[in-house]
């Protein structure tokens, strides 16, 4: 540990700053008394490596929540692996070493639970890493997020650079993606359920038993938890977020069919991968700081599914979420 990172007066760039997760650290230091910087995709491309120096020799940030990534769900990681692999390696190399050139003060970068291994001992805990084989699903992504901590130990081990990592749990919220290749497990079980409702659909069925045991944290948490890691956190090793609370994928249906209005039964295809059985973070040393979520998931969830039947335009062609009366 070292001294507090006061954000006060700090000028600070959120990279991915349209994406789940950006937006919420965006939203968490909208009342803090610091200058943000802005970049957005269409006006900076992270995987491009002169681009990303150019800008960051610009505009020369104090502080980076380094929360830019090419995210899918299993369906597109399992289709496009070289495609995950070689963007977030490209954007990691590229605003880590870019960030040491600049002068950057302090850098957080933002890996996933993703990164440890499938059959490692739960709840699992930062000393898992590279203990063990990956799920085969998302090795590509998860690989590349490995290699960006690994950076972030190797600059402070060579450069003294004040560069952190921190690993969440699985997120959702509002801003996620909502489309069924892409999307994560929360968002795409929500755009299965409105696809039904709007079909007059008799069931609705999800990849695999249902069996795998899964934790989630609202993305607002996260944002919480990453600011005061910026301010207070400073060590090599990463750092878990989580919920510290699970559930299965067949219970999160069933609550989620509660949740939308859903009135035909679910089915599980079996023929279908499960992914990893369990994966609980050990949020423990967080914890400690004095950090704890404050949504929970029902909580969550409804206004997550409130928030996508608000934004028509992230819907398919005359789509809505009025027949499920929300």
């Amino acid at each position: 540990m070292a001294d507090a990172f006061s954000l006060k007066g700090k000028r600070i760039w959120v990279a991915g700053e349209t994406g789940l997760v950006g937006r919420a650290v965006v939203r968490a230091l909208e009342n803090q008394d610091c200058t943000m910087l802005h970049a957005p995709h269409s006006e900076l491309d992270l995987t491009v490596q002169h681009q990303t120096h150019a800008w960051l020799q610009a505009n020369k940030p104090d502080a980076i929540f380094m929360a830019a990534a090419k995210v899918g769900g299993i369906g597109a990681n399992s289709t496009y692996p070289a495609d995950f692999i070689r963007d977030n390696l490209a954007i990691a190399q590229n605003v880590i070493d870019g960030a040491y050139k600049a002068g950057v003060a302090k850098l957080l970068f933002l890996g996933s639970s993703c990164i440890y291994p499938k059959m490692a001992p739960q709840p699992i805990h930062e000393d898992s890493l590279l203990t063990g084989p990956l799920e085969p699903t998302n090795e590509a992504y998860a690989i590349a997020k490995i290699a960006g901590l690994k950076m972030c130990q190797f600059y402070r081990a060579q450069f003294g650079c004040s560069y952190i990592s921190a690993m969440p749990t699985n997120l959702y919220g509002p801003h996620d993606k909502f489309d069924t290749f892409n999307s994560h497990v929360i968002p795409a079980m929500m755009i299965k359920f409105q696809n039904a409702i709007d079909a007059n659909d008799p069931f609705v069925e999800f990849w695999g038993t249902g069996s795998p045991l899964r934790e989630f944290l609202h993305v607002d948490d996260l944002a919480a938890a990453l600011i005061k890691l910026m301010e207070e956190y400073d060590d090599a090793s990463p750092i878990n977020v989580g919920s510290g609370q699970e559930i299965s994928i067949r219970d999160l249906a069933y609550l989620l069919k509660d949740i939308t209005g859903f009135a035909g039964d679910l089915r599980f295809n079996t023929a279908q991968p499960d992914g990893t059985p369990r994966k609980l973070l050990s949020s423990d040393r967080l914890r400690a700081l004095g950090w704890s979520p404050s949504i929970g998931l029902k909580e969550g969830l409804e206004e997550t599914w409130r928030w996508y039947c608000t934004n028509e335009a992230l819907m398919p062609a005359g789509q809505s979420c009025a027949s499920s009366g929300t």
